[in-house]
């Protein structure tokens, strides 16, 4: 495959995962399960935004907690939210839903409920917490690792579990053959290894949290939906924060 083409894959993984304009991609237009591949790439500039603004905002003096939820906010712009929608659709289905039909249609209403909002808020709070916990420096590195490694764990799970619906992300970008992980496992792997002792911690927790997820997801409703793609990454995020704190 050309280089050409692998750059539009990435430019196409960037356009779907965040907010950042990519410009056209030209003719023919790779498709989500060609691309999938660089879902963890495209979790490099949402890292490096938010470890940008938390080591900033600490090196100017600002309280830990501000400067992390600074940096929350500043990659929840880059991402639209994106992932906090799949948690708190997860959140209130599983929580809610007396089967596994009952649990995907309750995802589907774009309505959050209080599994959901309780959710949400156990999960930025901890975020935020762990973050303001390190250093700008540190801070720095382990967003920018997180956000790869996240976006790995939720690879693996597109990859591994089956897709329970006919539409949506899951479906859509699991209709390929193959296991591709490489790239991603490779970056993370670079990007982890400065965080030394407390880094194999976080990547022990991630492996452990997209576990669960896949576990839960399984017995619940049978497989994965683009909502719990979404939620297996930002928990997984949030554990490898935690995780670093430990250190």
């Amino acid at each position: 495959m050309s280089t050409a083409r692998r750059l539009d894959q990435i430019r196409l993984a960037v356009m779907f995962l965040t907010r950042l304009p990519v410009g056209t991609l030209p003719d023919p237009v790779p498709t989500l399960a060609e691309a999938r591949w660089a879902f963890p790439l495209a979790g490099l500039p949402v890292g490096l935004a938010g470890g940008l603004v938390f080591a900033l905002a600490g090196w100017a003096g600002l309280a830990p907690l501000l400067a992390a939820v600074l940096a929350l906010a500043a990659m929840v712009m880059m991402t639209g939210a994106l992932h906090f929608d799949g948690l708190a659709d997860v959140a209130d289905g599983f929580g809610g839903g007396r089967d596994a039909s009952h649990a995907l249609e309750i995802m589907r209403d774009s309505r959050i409920g209080s599994y959901g909002a309780v959710a949400l808020v156990l999960t930025v709070g901890a975020w935020a917490a762990a973050l303001s916990g390190l250093t700008p420096a540190r801070g720095l590195l382990a967003l920018v690792a997180l956000s790869v490694l996240s976006r790995l764990a939720m690879l693996v799970l597109l990859v591994e579990l089956p897709s329970v619906r006919a539409k949506g992300l899951g479906q859509s970008a699991s209709a390929s053959d193959g296991r591709p992980y490489l790239p991603g496992a490779l970056l993370a792997v670079v990007l982890i290894l400065p965080l030394g002792g407390s880094g194999l911690a976080a990547l022990c927790a991630v492996a452990v949290t997209a576990s669960l997820v896949a576990w839960r997801a399984q017995r619940r409703i049978g497989g994965q939906t683009g909502d719990v793609l979404g939620a297996a990454q930002l928990l997984c995020e949030t554990a490898g924060l935690a995780a670093l704190t430990l250190g």
